[in-house]
């Protein structure tokens, strides 16, 4: 029999929650953040429960993200499934924002998309050497969400748009800088640190394997990436990057080969959303937000055909429709952020029992 892809434990006085698809780098089902929302729920009231850790198994990463390629087979049914998965996680990703207890995520190696949902909202974030993190959804013709553009859009001046658009795979030293994560730690160590919070209190044990944090290249570049990503559109962002890129920065010109590679149209609406996420006040309404932009990219051409790109065929070619920034339409932008009327996402930050409904 397979084994379950959520493995739970209480040791001591310790939640332990398991991402078990370690094959798949433990990319995420809806199944598996049906157990997680439950399980975390039962754990919040439960006085034998002090404190939760998550991790993933093997040693490849925490979560790599959504399973993609169920999306993309649900988006040819008509994708129901992946609405209610969203409805699911979305929850998931506010109770853990709200979590009464300490919520100790163990970012090591990937953790992407979805897997930033699990963790980044969490109450004590842990990275290492190993870790590579980021939102990369443009990539597959997509936006953040997971409450990515609400994380992003707060992030050290423009930083967070700069790497919400270009998709980037960021090390611990650009993860802690743009506030996905706390501290960084010692992969080597970690089991020893997960054996003393048995018994310990995180706050009492955790300072005994902190590492210096690294100098960000991030935040080395803050001035030119401030001024580029505080243009109103991306049209004018791409042509500051290239003026720059002329004047001999390599990493502008890296960007501007990067962004080039994206889907036109979730770039453009990647921008909107962080726009948009700063000037909300909590995280539910970003996700609720997020939730109405990601159904109607189940809609759209983009969303399926960067799946098909990058993991169903594997040509990495996507045929984006429209194909330039251009020919992408304000008035199809603006539609993506409308009300769903009925099929509203509505979360309530202050009601745990709402959350594991």
């Amino acid at each position: 029999m397979d084994e379950p892809q959520i493995l739970s434990e209480v040791r001591g006085s310790l939640g332990v929650i398991t991402l078990n698809r370690p094959r798949a780098v433990n990319a995420l089902t809806a199944g598996m953040a049906a157990t997680m929302l439950q399980t975390l729920g039962e754990w919040a009231s439960d006085p034998a429960v002090s404190q939760v850790l998550v991790r993933g198994a093997g040693d490849r990463g925490l979560c790599a993200g959504g399973d993609i390629v169920a999306i993309h087979r649900d988006i040819a049914a008509g994708g129901r499934e992946t609405e209610a998965f969203w409805a699911t996680e979305y929850r998931l990703n506010s109770l853990i924002n709200a979590y009464p207890k300490p919520y100790i995520a163990y970012m090591d190696g990937l953790v992407l998309g979805g897997g930033v949902g699990i963790s980044a909202h969490g109450s004590h974030r842990l990275v290492t050497s190993r870790t590579r993190s980021g939102m990369p959804e443009t990539t597959i013709g997509f936006v953040p969400d997971v409450g990515g553009t609400y994380l992003l859009s707060r992030a050290p001046g423009e930083t967070g748009t700069h790497a919400a658009l270009t998709g980037e795979h960021l090390g611990a030293a650009e993860v802690l800088y743009l506030g996905l994560a706390d501290h960084l730690i010692d992969f080597a160590r970690a089991e020893e640190l997960f054996a003393e919070l048995e018994r310990r209190p995180v706050d009492e044990v955790l300072p005994a394997y902190l590492l210096p944090v690294p100098a960000s290249n991030l935040e080395a570049w803050r001035p030119w990436l401030d001024d580029v990503y505080a243009r109103q559109d991306v049209e004018e962002i791409v042509s500051a990057l290239q003026e720059l890129a002329d004047d001999g920065n390599a990493e502008a010109q890296y960007a501007v080969a990067t962004l080039a590679k994206k889907s036109p149209t979730a770039l453009k609406l990647t921008l909107a959303s962080l726009r948009r996420a700063r000037d909300l006040g909590s995280l539910e309404e970003t996700l609720e937000q997020e939730y109405r932009v990601g159904l109607r990219c189940l809609e759209s051409r983009d969303f399926p055909e960067g799946i098909r790109a990058q993991v169903i065929d594997k040509d990495y070619a996507p045929a984006w429709n429209p194909p330039t920034l251009a020919q992408v339409r304000q008035e199809d932008l603006d539609a993506c952020f409308a009300s769903l009327g009925e099929r509203e996402l509505k979360l309530n930050p202050r009601a745990l029992s709402d959350a594991v409904e």
